[in-house]
Parts: C-alpha cells; sequence; structure tokens
C-alpha cells in the first residue's frame, strides 16, 4: 500500500524511452479515453483559455505542449483554437521517439500541429522560447529538485504563460483507476502506469513547495474532477479575477 503522504519514487514503464511497438499505442489509445471520460482534457483546454484572455485573438500564438504522448489533447487544442477562430500553432514535444512518430501520424490532419523529438532537460530545448507551454499528465514523472528546475526554465520560456493539469496523490483516485483499469484495459502498461501515476502525483502542500522554490509567486492553484490539479502561471499578462 502506498504511502499517501509522500511522493512514490517507482519508475513508470512508459519511462523507458526505448519502449514502442503496440503495448505503447495501446496505452495511448487508452489514456486519450479515460482522459475523454473523466473530463481531464478540459482542464487544460480552460488553462489555456485563461491565459490567453488577454492577448490579441487576431495575434498568432505558439504554444508548445510537453510530453505530448499521442497528441490526442494537440488536437483537441487544435480544435478549441479553430472553433474560437484563434490562431494558434502547436508544438508537441516527446523525448520517445517511437511515440513522437505515432503522434506525428495521428496529427497529420492538422497542419497547425508540429511534432518534435526533444529532451527537456537538454539545453536545446530550454533555449526556445514560446508564448504558452502546456504540460498534462507528465511532471509526475519527475522528482522534486527536476520539477524546480523545469518550472524556473518554462518561466523563463513561456512569454504568457504556463498551464499544468496532473494528478492529485490521494487514496480514493489510486484505488479508482487501480481497479478501472484492472476491469477494462487490455494494456498490461496502462494497468502498471496509472496507479502508480496517481502515487507519484501532488498534494496541494507539493505544488505550493515547488511553485515557492521555483520563484513563482503570481498562480492560481485549482482542484479539478476527477483528483486533478490546475495550475495556471501568467510570466507575462495578468490573468482575470
Amino acid at each position: 500500500m502506498p504511502n499517501f503522504r509522500e511522493r512514490a519514487v517507482t519508475t513508470e514503464w512508459m519511462d523507458d524511452l526505448s519502449c514502442q511497438g503496440e503495448v505503447v499505442h495501446q496505452t495511448l489509445r487508452e489514456l486519450d479515453i479515460i482522459n475523454t471520460w473523466l473530463g481531464g482534457n478540459d482542464i487544460t483546454l480552460s488553462g489555456l483559455a485563461a491565459i490567453l484572455t488577454t492577448t490579441d485573438p487576431q495575434k498568432e500564438v505558439v504554444v508548445a505542449d510537453i510530453g505530448c504522448g499521442g497528441g490526442d489533447l494537440l488536437i483537441q487544442m487544435a480544435r478549441w483554437a479553430r472553433k474560437k477562430n484563434r490562431k494558434v500553432r502547436f508544438v508537441g514535444f516527446d523525448a520517445n521517439p517511437h511515440i513522437v512518430a505515432y503522434a506525428r501520424t495521428r496529427t497529420h490532419a492538422y497542419p497547425e500541429i508540429e511534432i518534435r523529438e526533444s529532451n527537456i532537460f537538454h539545453s536545446g530545448f530550454q533555449q526556445q522560447t514560446f508564448d504558452v507551454i502546456t504540460a498534462t499528465l507528465v511532471l509526475h514523472h519527475f522528482d522534486e529538485n527536476e520539477l524546480v528546475s523545469l518550472l524556473h526554465h518554462f518561466g523563463r520560456q513561456a512569454r504568457i504563460g504556463i498551464v499544468i493539469n496532473d494528478l492529485h496523490r490521494h487514496p480514493v483516485a489510486y484505488y479508482a483507476i487501480r481497479w478501472l483499469t484492472r476491469l477494462f484495459s487490455r494494456s498490461p502498461m496502462v494497468q502498471f502506469d496509472a496507479p502508480l501515476s496517481v502515487a507519484r502525483a501532488f498534494s496541494r502542500l507539493d505544488w505550493r513547495r515547488m511553485l515557492q522554490r521555483a520563484g513563482m509567486i503570481t498562480y492560481t492553484l485549482r482542484w479539478r474532477w476527477a483528483f486533478r490539479w490546475q495550475v495556471v502561471i501568467p510570466t507575462g499578462v495578468t490573468i482575470p479575477g
């Protein structure tokens, strides 16, 4: 039984950058279904809408999606931008070349989406700048010191703001996803990684401590269903309210 007072340190299968093939594709498909059913994608979309509130809708903005996986959320964001008549260019980053290839196939019908293979800890990535950085269900893969470093760099890289959507470490969330994946998932990776992701996730105190360490003073931190945290950090413009 996990100790929910502290983050777990066990490595997830998805952390292996050499993982490939149908097990990865099945995992990515199931994760998209889970996020859709539980409303997880809306947390990122509403955060993006909030961070762009005070920007000129006729001016093109560049959104970098960190750990983009199969690209499903990028597609959702591109559809949102089209519906709102926003000029947005999306760049998805993932360190696994096999996942990058899969995401490029998934997003080929969206010319406003580009997928790049990149390690976000390398200087080649950290020297790039964007208008907005989004990170959905990816930051729990890193330890606290790595996260503080990433947040610090994101603050310098994002001209407008940062939107984070990640899991809440809680026993209800842990056991619920554990049994749901055992009953309905066909992916061994999902069955192993999904509950472990919750055990590696965050409390409100975790977020406050990490944001303080990273020098983030102005932000909104909200609990969202189902057991998610939404963190919106303005870096250049003020979010109303």
